[in-house]
């Protein structure tokens, strides 16, 4: 399977501070291990680029994108928010991780490659159309997403987001196209960040019924997530057909994530992707875009995102050595 890699030293240099958990050790521990399990031999390698302003203001307004550029530029501490900590780079940044997700997206689209994996910072699906919230600055996945629809000729898309914090921005996006499925499992929204999520939020207008929210107990585990896939998740991506799916990649439901609630492993994130994977191989040619959302224990992101690419090769779950 021709899988692309988007993985970038210069990702490194948005800088939350030395003890916010979104920090730049993050991309370090990945490429740690995709350099131990030996994956770049095996992958197409992505460059990350400038996110064109026209694509951009699709999805966030001009007056956003220029707040956050100027709050960069003057030396603000954060955006909107004191958690979306910001540095003299991030903006610059945060362009770049965004086009590399749509350059992956376009190299998809057009055949070059069948799957691909961006492990990109800052994340995205937290971020709305006038204002960051949680570490998220643009939203990759909702980029790459319109880029598809608009310019990539496919029409009906699909969004899984396994990230234990919901994700908000990406469904107030897309709440409102039926051809845009977003299904999100997250933590109880009464209880967990952001607030938002219920398992009644199911899109508006024509989009009505396109948002499905699974919101998960405390302490869930591999038999709730794979319940919820079985009974949920792909039933819906089967009755809605996509001609390419979106993984938003949170590896934060990992038991040993020191953010969250969840008590998933290893072996349920390999599962949850291998059973995307077969949904898309069904469904839409296998083309499938995976783009690093949360997930904060370092050891947990140098084993599990090598496995994936694994993965998303063809091949079984390679741990590093």
């Amino acid at each position: 399977m021709k899988t692309g890699l988007l993985l970038d030293e210069r990702f490194e240099r948005h800088d939350a501070g030395a003890r916010h958990p979104e920090r730049a050790e993050r991309i370090r521990a990945i490429s740690d291990g995709v350099q131990k399990a030996k994956l770049w031999r095996r992958v197409e390698r992505i460059e990350p680029g400038d996110i064109e302003p026209e694509l951009l203001h699709r999805v966030h307004t001009p007056e956003y994108v220029e707040r956050l550029r100027d709050a960069c530029r003057s030396g603000a501490p954060f955006i909107d928010v004191p958690d979306s900590r910001v540095c003299g780079a991030s903006y610059d940044v945060a362009r770049l991780a965004a086009g590399g997700v749509v350059r992956a997206a376009q190299r998809i689209a057009g055949g070059a490659i069948q799957r691909a994996f961006c492990a990109v910072r800052p994340p995205g699906h937290h971020a709305e159309r006038e204002r960051s919230m949680g570490f998220c600055l643009f939203n990759n996945v909702a980029l790459a997403t319109e880029w598809l629809r608009s310019e990539g000729g496919l029409r009906r898309l699909a969004i899984v987001d396994w990230d234990v914090h919901h994700g908000n921005g990406t469904q107030h996006t897309f709440e409102d196209d039926g051809d845009v499925l977003f299904v999100s499992l997250h933590g109880d929204p009464g209880t967990f960040y952001p607030g938002t999520g219920f398992d009644d939020e199911r899109g508006r207008g024509a989009g009505l019924g396109a948002t499905l929210n699974i919101p998960m107990r405390a302490a869930a585990g591999e038999a709730e997530y794979r319940a919820a896939f079985d009974a949920q998740v792909i039933p819906a991506l089967q009755q809605h057909a996509p001609e390419m799916i979106l993984v938003s990649a949170g590896y934060d439901a990992h038991q040993s994530d020191p953010m969250a609630f969840a008590r998933l492993s290893d072996d349920t994130f390999d599962w949850m992707l291998a059973r995307v994977l077969d949904a898309a191989d069904d469904m839409c040619a296998g083309r499938m875009l995976c783009v690093l959302e949360g997930g904060y224990d370092l050891g947990v992101l140098e084993r599990c995102v090598p496995r994936q690419i694994s993965l998303l090769l063809g091949e079984s779950a390679v741990a590093a050595e």
